[in-house]
């Protein structure tokens, strides 16, 4: 499957944008009192580590699926 340089370029932006603002969510989950209970870890922040976690894996995915379609892109137009 080819993707145009539209598309591709949208991918590369979703995964900038969740390099973005997951790693500021992080911070502010870690700052919340909620996270730490004796100073042991709380649900709070193990259920938001699991979630900032994949968003940044399929943040990751997304963008690297849109480099590789857009230099599949370019290599079509030569």
């Amino acid at each position: 499957m080819r993707l145009s340089r539209g598309w591709s370029v949208f991918l590369v932006l979703v995964g900038v944008w969740n390099w973005v603002i997951w790693p500021r969510f992080a911070v502010a989950i870690w700052n919340d009192p909620r996270s730490f209970s004796g100073g042991a870890p709380t649900g709070f922040l193990l259920v938001h580590v699991a979630l900032i976690v994949t968003s940044l894996v399929v943040g990751t995915v997304t963008g690297v699926y849109g480099i590789r379609g857009f230099v599949a892109s370019a290599k079509a137009k030569r």
